[in-house]
């Protein structure tokens, strides 16, 4: 059942998209602007629906489909449009295919359904650890639910990306890291260089939780004594498993680690493997002490302010005491100051000497290249003219030999 449903579900979403596809091509020659302003398949064929014509869109309350922001920006569309008048006949037909595009997706949230319940109670373990969908798929691949149960974890974390193994098998390059489980949720959660690494351990975690799924018993069949466990207790063993994925996770990303056997983001974990928050309580607030405005922790009221009082009369030498002192700190630090400036320029023309005697340097040694250079080539024109002369000699006492003979 599981197989066909998910077939049946693929199957529904590129035929939904076909059909909603032709369906803003077919209504766009009558009203172009529509397909800007709504973007949800669904919407628009509620919206064909409801108003037919484009002129009747004004006299149309469309508050059951689109919000009222939606809605009059469709209105004020209307009135302006440059699309094309149809018949009747053709609005017909645009219906009917708007009206299939409506009936596939009620059934396509209905089947949805149907395949969440029955993962739910077939596998809860690997539902709770990748999903009603991931997990659905894995087992439409792998031909049931046994099938897959006596597959190792390997085979699990590459499980339909069998082209792109053998072609690395081939070609001797690297394996995939992952195939379907791609998709779940917790390798989604993970950045790029920690997925495979995460798939690996969701791998491992799905075998033994599809073990579990396909080789207990649940309750004993036919006797009536054993009590059939609840949901919650089926997928216990695979929620415990999601947390410890998810802590390795965190651990991996260098995020704060929380308390074990609980869900890092504080959070209790459903029996679907969804997080359910914690229940919500009101904390009492602090109240606001008056009496604590100007005054120390320690000290009452009056004293603070007998306190107060003496130390402004004793606050007047002490200024006199202190502005000398700050005079003399201002004159040692101004010395200070300009003893440092006076040591920064000393090293400023410091390095500004050691620069003019590299340049010198380096002038002197370019000279020197080029004077090599010059006495290079003098020495390269005179072998050059060495050479010359003797093949001169050479042709003409070869002249002479032959001349002798030909005598």
């Amino acid at each position: 059942m599981i197989i066909q449903a998910i077939a049946l579900l693929d199957d529904l979403d590129k035929e939904l998209n076909t059909y909603a596809m032709r369906v803003k091509e077919w209504y766009g020659w009558h009203f172009p602007e529509m397909a800007k302003i709504i973007n949800d398949n669904v919407a628009y064929a509620r919206v064909i629906l409801k108003i037919g014509f484009r002129s009747n869109a004004s006299n149309t309350d469309l508050s059951e489909v689109l919000p009222e922001e939606i809605e009059g920006a469709i209105k004020a569309a209307a009135e302006i449009s440059m699309g094309t008048d149809i018949t009747d006949e053709d609005l017909d037909n645009i219906r009917a295919l708007a009206e299939q595009v409506v009936e596939f997706t009620e059934y396509r949230s209905q089947l949805s359904g149907y395949l969440s319940t029955r993962m739910q109670a077939i596998a809860p373990n690997l539902t709770a650890l990748v999903g009603d969908l991931v997990g659905a798929r894995l087992i439409a691949h792998a031909g049931s639910l046994i099938k897959l149960a006596k597959s190792p974890a390997s085979t699990i974390q590459i499980l339909g990306a069998e082209k792109a193994l053998f072609r690395a098998l081939k070609t001797k390059h690297d394996t995939p890291k992952y195939g379907l489980i791609y998709h779940a949720s917790l390798v989604g959660q993970a950045t790029g260089k920690n997925k495979g690494k995460i798939a690996r351990m969701l791998a491992t975690k799905a075998a033994l939780g599809l073990r579990v799924d396909s080789l207990s018993e649940w309750g004993v069949e036919g006797e009536g004594t054993g009590v059939e466990p609840t949901d919650e207790e089926k997928a216990a063993m695979s929620n415990m498993n999601r947390i410890k994925i998810e802590r390795r996770l965190r651990s991996l990303e260098g995020k704060p680690l929380g308390p074990r056997g609980v869900n890092p983001n504080g959070v209790a974990i459903g029996p679907n493997g969804q997080s359910q928050p914690g229940k919500w309580s009101l904390n009492e607030a602090r109240k606001y002490n008056p009496d604590a405005d100007g005054i120390s922790a320690d000290a009452p009221a009056a004293a603070a302010a007998e306190d107060e009082d003496v130390s402004m009369a004793d606050a007047k030498p002490s200024k006199l005491i202190q502005e000398v002192e700050d005079e003399d700190s201002d004159e040692d630090s101004s010395e200070d100051d300009e003893t440092a400036k006076a040591a920064a320029k000393a090293a400023k023309a410091a390095k500004k000497a050691d620069k003019a005697a590299k340049k010198a340097a380096k002038a002197a040694e370019k000279e020197k290249k080029e004077k090599r250079k010059s006495a290079g080539d003098a020495d390269g024109s005179k072998k050059k003219r060495k050479r010359d002369d003797d093949e001169e000699k050479s042709e003409k006492k070869d002249k002479k030999k032959k001349h002798r003979k030909s005598e």
